[in-house]
């Protein structure tokens, strides 16, 4: 209780926090040695309703982290967009082997849809996988469509098994304008892309967020 009265000051965030969580949530977040990363957890787990369970795996994962990680690289600086992404994304839950395809990957997402959309975080809703675009005649197909109610517009996401190549972006920018022009509703914000890579190249992604 003393740690609690030291830790937890300002009485305008505790009380709605503590009408959404219980005693075993703050005994959790007391272990945390970092008023901001307390604030977050806490926030997160009455925010998503989270269990004692969930909220200890989203500890244990560093969700505040991997949140911090995806704000920096946030290159349209749109305050809005903070704390809505991670980096990395951890999809060992999907249960794949060694050997896998990007079909196999995009039938485990789906399989495990509602684990997916909690490491993705609160607020995205699925609409369609493999969306159909047709752009000069020619079939294309995007892996997965989502919805973020929050930010108010589409999440496109893209599957890539290995390194991040260059031109997986110039893909995502073909969808997102696409996606922009034809699926895009009245009050809704531009499409947004996410592509799911095995491994970063943070130089590659650099110097094209300079382009």
């Amino acid at each position: 209780m003393i740690q609690f009265a030291e830790q937890f000051t300002d009485l305008r965030t505790l009380l709605p926090l503590s009408q959404q969580l219980s005693w075993s949530h703050f005994v959790e977040l007391l272990s945390l040695n970092n008023q901001d990363t307390r604030l977050f957890y806490a926030q997160m787990a009455a925010d998503q309703a989270l269990s004692i369970r969930e909220l200890r795996k989203q500890i244990a994962t560093k969700t505040f982290e991997r949140t911090g990680i995806a704000n920096i690289q946030n290159a349209s600086n749109h305050p809005a967009i903070n704390d809505n992404f991670k980096d990395p994304y951890f999809l060992d839950f999907l249960g794949l082997q060694n050997t896998y395809l990007e079909k196999d990957l995009e039938e485990a997402v789906l399989r495990e849809l509602e684990a997916f959309i909690l490491e993705l975080g609160k607020g995205f809703a699925f609409i369609e996988r493999q969306k159909r675009m047709i752009i000069d005649g020619e079939d294309f197909h995007l892996d997965l469509l989502f919805y973020h109610r929050n930010l108010k517009r589409l999440i496109a996401v893209e599957l890539k098994l290995g390194k991040f190549e260059a031109q997986h972006k110039g893909q995502m920018e073909l969808y997102l304008k696409w996606l922009d022009k034809y699926e895009k509703k009245e009050g809704e914000h531009s499409p947004i892309g996410l592509i799911l890579c095995a491994e970063s190249r943070r130089e590659q992604v650099e110097l094209l967020e300079n382009v």
